[in-house]
């Protein structure tokens, strides 16, 4: 079993462009602007690429915001002549080869969309969309709160992915737009047990009923993911289910290995953000793989031990730092969650770490505030 851990950062800027190679009534093509997120992910090695263990999120962090202090307020047009999320991409690939391990870049041009990059000009696209609908789930044993018709407020994210080459752009993100709005208009506003195929709407068989209705007319598609509520859904790629849980602690640290002249050596906090991820077999019957109920209750025998806690003096952990943290939490959770293939810890708006053991899933988007 290969152990790897990611630092992964963010970075805002606001800047205006044009879009020359979209078609001529495209909405892009047109001077326009976004308040743009740039994201960053640094795989770790046996060596620290920041002044000390535990420091590689804020590492990132600093260089990313270096690099798009050139693009803020800016006219892309004239830094990057063809300025999409893929190229934007790459060009702040070429800005920061100054740590090791970068392997994804990517860049969130609006609340709802995005491109992640990575070195084999690989690209993953996504787009978020939202619908308002009501559920019950049938199968659930007697008592449990998902069993009584009640409703939610779901998004869902089409995943694209694309070997793009030297091309300037992969799937527009109008392509997943007209592939969404079908479904749309079937989905909003309804009870989703009446609709043939979601007689038990789950997540994870909400996220196969939309793959099984897309896949064969949108063959770029990855994955569909299904947030059933802001902190917990499911992806699903054809083959797999993988589920999130995610939650927030807040806790007191000092990192004992900065120097000592770093602000980070005195006890502060921080308002952790962590994602709990389990792949596992979906349950025919009842519909799911795992109880998102079921995970919060398994996680806190440790949740307990972090929130509104100081966690340098937290037995068992090495230094407070995210990194130390996700190594604590995974030999603490994998006892009791053994379909735990993946944890993400934030320690600040879109700045954090994550440790995973199997195959890498989905990007969510960036989470630049809490």
């Amino acid at each position: 079993m290969t152990i790897k851990t990611y630092a992964v950062a963010t970075a805002p800027f606001e800047a205006a462009r044009k879009v020359p190679i979209l078609p001529t009534k495209h909405r892009s093509r047109g001077l326009h602007g976004h308040s743009f997120i740039a994201k960053a992910r640094a795989q770790l090695g046996v060596k620290s690429f920041a002044d000390f263990p535990g420091g590689e999120p804020a590492f990132v962090k600093q260089r990313l915001e270096q690099c798009v202090a050139g693009l803020d307020y800016r006219y892309l047009n004239d830094i990057v002549h063809v300025p999409t999320d893929e190229n934007l991409a790459r060009y702040l690939r070429t800005q920061i080869t100054d740590i090791p391990g970068i392997d994804v870049v990517g860049i969130q041009s609006t609340h709802d969309a995005g491109v992640d990059l990575d070195e084999d000009d690989v690209a993953h696209i996504w787009r978020k969309f939202r619908f308002e609908a009501a559920h019950q789930l049938p199968n659930v044993p007697a008592g449990h709160q998902c069993g009584r018709m009640h409703g939610h407020s779901f998004e869902v994210i089409l995943h694209a992915r694309q070997e793009i080459g030297d091309d300037d752009m992969a799937v527009d993100f109008d392509t997943m737009i007209n592939q969404w709005q079908p479904l749309y208009e079937q989905l909003h506003l309804s009870c989703l047990n009446e609709i043939a195929g979601l007689e038990n709407p789950t997540s994870e068989i909400i996220s196969r009923w939309i793959w099984d209705k897309l896949k064969k007319d949108f063959p770029e598609l990855s994955w569909v993911t299904v947030y059933e509520t802001v902190t917990a859904g499911c992806h699903y790629d054809g083959n797999h289910f993988r589920i999130w849980k995610e939650s927030r602690f807040e806790s007191a640290v000092r990192l004992k290995r900065a120097p000592a002249s770093d602000p980070r050596h005195r006890l502060h906090g921080h308002s952790f953000i962590n994602r709990l991820h389990l792949c596992a077999p979906l349950d025919e019957v009842l519909g799911w793989t795992v109880d998102y109920g079921d995970v919060k209750e398994l996680f806190k025998p440790a949740y307990a031990k972090l929130d509104h806690q100081r966690l340098d003096t937290l037995e068992g952990l090495e230094d407070s730092d995210s990194i130390s943290i996700l190594n604590w939490l995974r030999g603490e959770l994998l006892p009791c969650i053994p379909q735990l293939d993946r944890i993400d810890l934030f320690e600040a708006p879109g700045t954090g770490a994550f440790i995973q053991w199997h195959e890498d899933g989905p990007a969510l988007p960036a989470q630049h505030r809490h």
